[in-house]
This record gives C-alpha cells, structure tokens and sequence, in this order.
C-alpha cells in the first residue's frame, strides 16, 4: 500500500553551510524545481546548455509562465540560484536532479539527453551524494541506464557510496490551481536509504511526498497517469469524428454523460495532443513492452493512431466547409488562433497547431495566427503573426480555433468572423460557426 501521509522534514539550518543542489535542465521541469529549491533554502545551480536561456535567467527573467520573472530576480540577488552553461559548476553537489528532455527518434525513446547529464555528474559525483532522475522515460531506466553511467563515471558504488532514485515530474504548464508545492510528489529510491533522502529534499520543496517500493513503480506511474489521458482523448476524439457523419452533437452528448455523477470522467475532443506527456510518454511504454515481452501494446498504438491524425482531420473539415460554399482553399486567407499546445502557456511542444498550419500552407492557403504567449521562433515557417482585432477577423475568410486563450475574446470573434472552425467548443454553437 502507498503511504501517502503528509511529511514535514526538520527546516534547513540558516547557522549550517547551504547544501548544494544542481538541476539539470531549466525547461518547464526544471526551473520551477531550481527557483523553489533555492526559495526554501539550497544553494542551487540551474545548468542547461542554451545559452539563450541561461542568459535570460541570469538577468532574472524568466521565461516560462509558471514562474514569475520576480522570483527568479529575487533568488539571483540572493545569492542562492546559479543559472550556468559551464559544467565545471555542476562540481561538489550534495543533491543532482536530471530535469531533461526524452524525445522520440524515429519511434524509439531517445535518452542522449539522460545519458549526456549522467556522464556529467558522474564525473563530479562524491560520496554520500544523492542523484535524482526526473525525466519521463520507460520503467527500468533509473537502475538498468542511469545507474551504470553514474558509476562508471565515478568509480563509486549506488546504495554503498552514493545515493539514487526516480521522483516523476509532475507539471502541468499554465494550471492556475496545481503547481509543484501542492501536488503530491512520488518518490522512490533504489534502497530504503535513497528513498528517505528524496523525502527528505522534496518534502522542503512541496506539500506532500508518496514514496513507493521502487523507482521502476515511479516510472511506470508516471507513465500511467499520461497514458489514461492519452486513451481517453483518443476516444473522445473518435467519437467526436463518429458523432459528426452520424449529425450528432458530440458537445451536448459529452455534457449530458458528465452528470453521471459516478463511473464517468470527462475528456473533450481537439485539434491533437501536445506538450511531452502524450504525444511522447505513452510510446515509451510501448517500446518497453515490446522489448521486454515480444508483443505490441495495443491500447497505446491505437490511441497513437487517433491522435496522431487529428491535424489531418481538422484540416479536412476546413477543406469541407470550403467546398461546400464552392470554394479551394488554396489562395485562401485562413487566420488560426493559439499555436501552443495548451490554453493559457507559451509552451509549443509537440503542439497539432504546428502540423495543422504546415498542411494548410502546404495546400496553399495564406496563414495568419494569432497566441500572444508564443515567441516569434516557435511560430511554424510560412505563418504570420497577426492580432487579435476586428480588422483581421473580417480579412480572414475563415478563422480555426485551435486554442482557447484566456486573453482571446470571444465575442470579438463572434461579431466580426464570417466562416469558423472551433476545434474546442470555445464559442459554442453558430450559425458560422462548425465545430468539432
């Protein structure tokens, strides 16, 4: 049984020598750690390799939504938040967590990024130290993959010179009510000791620590969590593709089927699935499975397909909507709102909009986006920035709405649109209005 008790480690001692702790990788993982760590009292380093990045910290401006430029500034002139390129400054940690990327090449986990941090901090890794692995990745990687990398790099021995374990992040970019202090955090270790010594620094960071028997159990949970997810968008999509042939609200049908109050969680149709958790974690999984026993995780692949080809189908109903007036998309002027992957963020991970205006310039439409949280480098080749305003409602001959943004108005929309796609039922229905 997990124990899930709310634990309160004893506070740093301000009077003792600050223990040092570096983050490898400052994304939308790791930086919220560093900033929050070194709030609580660590001596942190913050190490990436974009210098871009790092140079933008280091002046105290921050970069991702869930962290306010202020802290990241007020933890810089502290003294306690090192932001650095330089891996001679990731030397005589107490405390090492891997916050890096597990992207996918060619179907298969590409763990470069987890190997590359490894050597790094095998290099400069003492006894008595303690190495945590966030990242996303299949169930076995902090033993069978991480744990030889540390050990040849430094000639000590995990669970007798050093200690080692998985916690699973767990961030959820642009949520204005889940963050990292208040959500529970799992923790494992590869011994009784590691596991308490990962208690022990994350119960000073969040609210509350679940530790579990191993960290292969962590892994595979965090795994899980994503893949209901995944799972469910897929059939939600389905069943919204389904719905539309059969002249079915699908939005309706969905509202009406949530007031079950038991035995149904709701999940809505989209555009696609973005950001790392469910366009990448679940094939993680699934590649396990098929290594370690030889047959095909088939909920996976399934919902793999579906996802994977909602930009295709979203781009085909715009293509309907114009052949129904008698009209080719191409030459047509199409304005698409919110390229990120998700309401409310900048982060652009994986985001469907991306294919979506790539097939859409590929057909020869003249795209325009508005997201007013995306940096002019994230915005897809071919596309151009546009505003929010009445002028460029009333030029676009169709407007897609891909993300719902807070600071998009609706009834703006609404007034000056004359032919709409909403992908998100953001607008409800209309008479120029097609959704989903």
């Amino acid at each position: 049984m997990v124990t899930s008790e709310p634990r309160h480690p004893e506070p740093l001692d301000p009077a003792s020598p600050a223990p040092r702790v570096v983050v490898v990788g400052q994304g939308y993982v790791g930086l919220p750690l560093a900033i929050r760590a070194a709030e609580v009292g660590y001596s942190v380093v913050g190490y990436d390799t974009d210098k871009e990045k790092i140079d933008r910290l280091a002046e105290g401006r921050s970069y991702v939504e869930d962290v306010a430029s202020a802290r990241v500034a007020n933890a810089r002139q502290a003294g306690t938040y090192l932001p650095t390129t330089d891996p001679h400054d990731v030397a005589e940690f107490d405390i090492a967590v891997i916050s890096v990327p597990t992207p996918l090449r060619e179907g298969q986990p590409d763990l470069t990024f987890v190997e590359a941090a490894g050597s790094l901090l095998g290099r400069h890794l003492t006894s008595g130290a303690t190495v945590i692995l966030e990242s996303t990745t299949w169930p076995g990687t902090t033993e069978e993959f991480l744990r030889p990398l540390l050990e040849s790099g430094s000639g000590l021995e995990a669970g007798r010179d050093f200690l080692l374990g998985y916690s699973p992040e767990r961030i959820d970019p642009g949520n204005p009510t889940w963050n990292l202090e208040n959500t529970p955090k799992i923790v494992s270790g590869i011994d009784a000791a590691s596991c308490q010594s990962l208690e022990q620094f994350y119960g000073r960071l969040v609210e509350q620590t679940v530790p579990v028997a191993s960290p292969k159990v962590a892994e595979l949970t965090k795994l899980i969590e994503n893949l209901f997810r995944h799972v469910n968008i897929a059939l939600a999509n389905e069943l919204a593709m389904l719905a539309n042939e059969l002249d079915i609200d699908i939005w309706a049908t969905l509202d009406a089927a949530e007031t079950k109050p038991f035995g149904f969680t709701r999940f809505n149709p989209g555009p696609g699935v973005g950001g790392h958790c469910l366009p990448i974690d679940p094939s993680y999984l699934s590649w396990r499975v098929k290594q370690s026993l030889g047959r095909p995780f088939r909920f996976v692949e399934l919902a793999n397909d579906i996802n994977d080809h909602m930009p295709d189908y979203v781009v085909q109903r715009l293509l309907l909507l114009f052949n129904a007036d008698g009209l080719s998309l191409r030459g047509r002027r199409i304005l698409v709102l919110g390229l990120a992957y998700k309401r409310n963020t900048g982060d652009a991970r994986e985001s469907p909009s991306r294919p979506i205006c790539e097939k859409l310039v590929a057909l020869g439409a003249v795209v325009r986006a508005v997201d007013p949280h995306i940096r002019a480098e994230q915005v897809p080749a071919g596309v151009d920035t546009a505003e929010l305003t009445a002028e460029e409602l009333e030029a676009a001959e169709a407007v897609v709405v891909l993300v719902d943004h807070d600071r998009f108005d609706p009834d703006l929309v609404r007034r000056h649109s004359r032919r709409i796609l909403d992908t998100r039922n953001w607008l409800g229905p209309g008479e120029q209005i097609d959704r989903l």
